[in-house]
Order: structure tokens, then C-alpha cells, then sequence
């Protein structure tokens, strides 16, 4: 079993427990359930195209920062140049947590990527209900199928959707709808990195579809060469949160792109 196996069996046990302690109505009547969501197609065209994670922790890096806190974290994101921050919202595997968004939400102004292995139409109402403004579809974890569905109703709950793909076989998860495509640099089932096998599979999307490189990012040469082959965004974690002050790290990585 893989830990991707590992962690969809855990996440199906979570969602039967979250939803003996609250309905979709009560999820419904969530304060941010009715707010205008923020566009990440929008600002990754104006902005940097960065989408900064916070992150606490990963299977394959253990623990990579449980000092820092989210809000500063992200609003220093936000102030210099950030696209949109991605947030781990899953427990048991990288230490996140639902109130990781809710502490967030009111004191920013950019989207907010719920970042989490969506398998149940459940999980849309729970990210609706604690202000994210786009969800993550894993085609690993998904049929053509369901991603069709899950971007329906992400788009009737007023968000976006970005779709990760790793390999060739994934690409026919990709759909006219899909706000965003993910070509993740690491492989999820053996975490290895290979930029040049993103840039492989980005060649052979659409034309017209926003591309994100996720993973595997880890200096301004690598940002460069990805957004030299025609990357749009940019999906950045574990480069600015394994540092003891993720926020000075991000400004620092901003002002060398642009010097």
C-alpha cells in the first residue's frame, strides 16, 4: 500500500465521523458560506503567480515547521507580491487543520487554496463552510468522472478548482471547465522530483489552460526555468516554510526575482 493509499483509506474514516457531527445544512449556515469568493485564475494574471503554502508538515519530510504561525505566515505572503496561499488542511499526514483557514480568512485579501485529498461531495461544503476560495482535485485519487462532478459543484459553491495531474494516463481527467491544471514535479507515490517531466506533460494541455507547477521548486533558477516553458503559476511550499521565518524567506525569494 502506498501512502497515498494510505492516506485516502484515513480520509474516508474522517469524512464518516465529520459528517455524524455536522450536516451540509449546518455547514450551510457557516458565516463565510456566503461570500464572494476571491479568483486565483484572476490574480495568478496580475500577480507574481506564486500560490505560497503553509504547511507544517509531509510523509516524505516529517516535520518541516510547527513554530509558525498562519496568520503572520500568510499575511506576509499576501504583502509581498503572493498570488494566493495554499493551506494543508489535512490532520494526520501534514499536520493541518481546519482552523489553519478560519484563523486566516477575515485579515486577507487574496484566494485561499484549500489543499487536501477531496474524495466526497461532503469535503466541498466543509471548504465552502471555512472560507476557502479553490479546492484541489488529485487525478490520482479521482475518475474522469468525478472530477467532472466535484468542478460542478465547486463552481455552483462559487469557487475554483485546481486539478493536479502527475502523469500522461492523467491527462484525460483535464476537462473545458477546470479553472486550473497542477503538474505536480513530485511523483506521490515515490515523492521523486523531475521538473523536465512536468514540462513534458504541460506541453500536451490545451493551449489556453492556466498551467501550475507544483513541488520541487526550490530556488529562483528552478521558478525561472518553469516559467521559461510557459508555467503560469506556481505552487511553493516546503522552499519557504523549512526556514525559521517563512515570511523573511518569502521576501527575500521575491526580491531576487526581481533583481
Amino acid at each position: 500500500m502506498t501512502i497515498l493509499d494510505k492516506i485516502i483509506e484515513r480520509k474516508k474514516e474522517e469524512i464518516i465521523a465529520s459528517k455524524s457531527r455536522i450536516s451540509v445544512e449546518g455547514l450551510k449556515s457557516s458565516e463565510f458560506f456566503e461570500r464572494k469568493n476571491f479568483s486565483l485564475k484572476k490574480s495568478i494574471q496580475e500577480k507574481s503567480g506564486i500560490i505560497a503554502e503553509f504547511k507544517r508538515q509531509s510523509p516524505s519530510k516529517g516535520i518541516i515547521n510547527y513554530k509558525a504561525e498562519p496568520l503572520e505566515v500568510v499575511s506576509a505572503y499576501e504583502n509581498f507580491g503572493a498570488s494566493g496561499v495554499s493551506v494543508l488542511t489535512d490532520k494526520d499526514f501534514f499536520g493541518g487543520s481546519f482552523d489553519d483557514i478560519l484563523n486566516v480568512r477575515k485579515y486577507i485579501n487574496i484566494p485561499v487554496l484549500r489543499k487536501d485529498f477531496m474524495i466526497d461531495e461532503y469535503q466541498f461544503y466543509e471548504a465552502k463552510s471555512i472560507g476557502a476560495d479553490v479546492v484541489l482535485l488529485i487525478a490520482s485519487c479521482l475518475s474522469p468522472s468525478q472530477v467532472k462532478d466535484f468542478t460542478a459543484l465547486s463552481h455552483e459553491l462559487g469557487m475554483e478548482v485546481l486539478l493536479e495531474i502527475h502523469t500522461e494516463e492523467e491527462l484525460d481527467h483535464y476537462n473545458r471547465d477546470i479553472d486550473l491544471v497542477g503538474i505536480n514535479n513530485r511523483n506521490l507515490k515515490d515523492f521523486k522530483v523531475d521538473l523536465q517531466h512536468s514540462v513534458q506533460l504541460k506541453d500536451q494541455l490545451p493551449e489556453n489552460a492556466l498551467s501550475v507547477a507544483e513541488s520541487g521548486i526550490y530556488n529562483v533558477e528552478d521558478f525561472n526555468y518553469l516559467k521559461e516553458k510557459g508555467f503560469d503559476g506556481f505552487l511553493m511550499g516546503e522552499y519557504f516554510m523549512k526556514n525559521e521565518n517563512p515570511a523573511q524567506t518569502f521576501e527575500k525569494f521575491i526580491l531576487n526575482l526581481t533583481t
